[in-house]
Order: structure tokens, then sequence, then C-alpha cells
């Protein structure tokens, strides 16, 4: 029988074993943290994330208005709005032959404002100071 082959698991004792035990209490499970990241990769494109900055301002907008606010193209607006809507963030709203969007119903504005607010100052920052780490 030839040894068994050390895994990347394979590490010694924790040297914080409380810690360890309370991170591991506190996470995600794998399934909710792949549902997160998806979502947050719907957040990744300018276009997408700005239709939802939009839409927090306003109660409702066709895609023609939304593209004028953002200064885009209404075929982006549009595709942005159909993946948008595919996830759940957006519903739609037919008024004869104009569709109206507004943010799903039980959207977590002030909580997203927030974080991606953030984020963004975050980013800032990082860039300032040239991508090191503080």
């Amino acid at each position: 029988m030839s040894p068994r082959r050390p895994s990347a698991l394979d590490h010694g004792h924790p040297l914080d074993p409380e810690g360890v035990a309370r991170a591991r209490e506190g996470l995600l499970p794998t399934d909710d943290a792949a549902r997160l990241a998806s979502v947050l990769g719907l957040l990744a494109a300018p276009v997408r994330s700005r239709i939802l900055y939009a839409l927090d301002q306003v109660e409702e907008l066709c895609v023609g208005d939304l593209a004028l606010a953002l200064g885009t193209t209404e075929d982006a607006v549009s595709y942005g709005l159909r993946i948008l809507r595919t996830a759940g963030l957006v519903h739609a709203r037919k008024d004869g032959r104009a569709v109206f969007y507004r943010l799903a119903t039980n959207f977590p504005e002030p909580l997203l404002e927030h974080c991606l607010r953030e984020l963004v100052l975050l980013s800032r920052a990082v860039q300032t100071l040239g991508g090191e780490e503080g």
C-alpha cells in the first residue's frame, strides 16, 4: 500500500481553533454562496448596475427613457433589462405598445444602494493607492 498523498486540506492543526469554529458557523452554505455570486455577477456590467440605480430613483421607466437617462442605446438597455428580469430583479408592465420596468417588489433597495456605493468607494481607494494593499 502506497502512502496517502497530502491534499490541499491537510495543513496540520489550526493556529486559532476558536476562530475556525466561528468562521465555519457563519459561513454561507455553498448553494447560497453560488446564488450570491451569480447575482453579484449580474451587477458586473455597468449598464445593468446603472439600470438598477436609475430605477431606484423613479417608480418605473420604459426602455427608451432608461436609455436617455443612462446615455446609452436602447439595445444595451433592453439586453440589460432582459438579464435583470430573468434574474427576478426587475418587473415589466405592458401598457399598449410600451413596456415599463420597475425594481422587483422585494428588492433590497437601501441595502443594495449602501453596499454598492461602499464598494465603489473601496475600489476608488484601491485605485488611488495603485492597487497596493494598505
